[in-house]
């Protein structure tokens, strides 16, 4: 078979993440008689400085020309980086955002997974940890607080900034919706978090997700609220299969999820339209300090790469290879420095790559 990937390599480690999450697709697509045509393209500071724009309409034009995208990391150091001197509309995020909803990304997937190998780089005592842990969060991407109206303006001789949070019925109900499928291929239960004590949109997506839930009666559902949610992820982790919630909540709970791991540099994610099409990208960001030294961790993308096979091109046998020789590079004791610990085997950026393709 063949298709066509469109290729984000964005900045800091981006680029160099992106080539080995490539290698280890290269060697899968050589392994399964696959062909993978990529096409490179522009987001974020990278695109800033080629073309003044942190993400062009051509841009845009190309990746849907594609059948999925797979992203590095985006963005720089907000205190030196000359791109955050600019308007927040034209900063490198402001393009992930504009994608995102240009593409129609609504459903973003999180999964957090404890392997037995790092248990040293888990933050949590070992009664805690138990058996490991195994979640995933699924986000909604395209609506909340970072898509609604927001500005700055003098009142009362104040400067006074305002953000708007709003959801309709329509935009919840898909959401709980692909997370209730997701949940019936897993464990079978759906841990909605919301802040519905305080806030109407919350009390709304109560609301839905319970109609949604109706349909899905060998789905366990239970309502928590977010700073709940925050305590026992530390507290209990083990305890959650799939975590539905709005964008601001996810995209927090996420990041405490990732450090419960060990390691951020370990989590994939996907970003998912009502199609087949995906954008796929890692869940840590572009960390321009390590950029070009390689010491990036370059796992999260190749799981990454992983998904994408998995849903969006419907390769299930490819993307258990891909995992399985993640977990082998793990079990030989292959670490890249952030989840080095001693008697590990320290290796670089490409040579984690190289061991991944070598176990593929």
């Amino acid at each position: 078979m063949e298709y066509k990937i469109g290729l984000i390599r964005g900045d800091g480690i981006g680029p160099e993440i992106i080539e080995e999450a490539k290698k280890v697709l290269d060697t899968t697509a050589d392994k399964y008689g696959h062909v993978f045509h990529y096409s490179d393209m522009l987001l974020g500071g990278v695109s800033i400085d080629a073309t003044g724009l942190p993400l062009t309409d051509e841009t845009i034009a190309e990746a849907k020309t594609c059948d999925a995208v797979l992203m590095g990391s985006i963005g720089g150091d907000a205190a030196t980086s000359p791109w955050y001197r600019l308007e927040p509309s034209k900063r490198p995020e402001a393009g992930l955002l504009k994608i995102r909803s240009a593409l129609g990304l609504f459903a973003n997937l999180r999964p957090a997974y404890l392997y037995n190998e790092l248990r040293k780089a888990c933050p949590l005592r070992d009664e805690i940890i138990g058996d490991g842990f195994d979640m995933v969060i699924v986000r909604e991407l395209t609506g909340g607080l970072y898509f609604g109206k927001r500005y700055t303006e003098e009142v009362d001789g104040k400067l006074t900034a305002v953000d708007t949070l709003t959801y309709n019925e329509d935009e919840i109900r898909r959401i709980a919706r692909r997370a209730f499928e997701i949940a019936g291929k897993r464990r079978k239960k759906v841990t909605s978090v919301d802040k519905a004590n305080v806030l109407d949109s919350s009390r709304l997506w109560r609301k839905i997700t319970a109609e949604v839930a109706a349909d899905y009666p060998e789905i366990e559902l239970e309502n928590m609220l977010v700073d709940n949610c925050a305590m026992q992820l530390v507290r209990d982790p083990a305890q959650f299969d799939v975590i539905l919630t709005e964008n601001m909540f996810g995209d927090i709970l996420s990041d405490e999820a990732s450090m419960v791991t060990g390691s951020i540099g370990m989590l994939s994610s996907a970003s998912l339209n009502e199609t087949s099409f995906g954008l796929y990208e890692p869940s840590h960001g572009s960390a321009p300090d390590i950029a070009g030294q390689g010491k990036a961790n370059p796992i999260a993308t190749i799981l990454s790469a992983a998904m994408m096979l998995r849903y969006s091109l419907d390769l299930d046998q490819e993307a258990d290879a891909i995992e399985g020789a993640v977990q082998k590079a793990l079990t030989d004791g292959y670490r890249t420095p952030d989840i080095y610990t001693e008697g590990t085997k320290l290796v670089s950026t490409s040579e984690m790559g190289n061991c991944i393709c070598g176990n593929l």
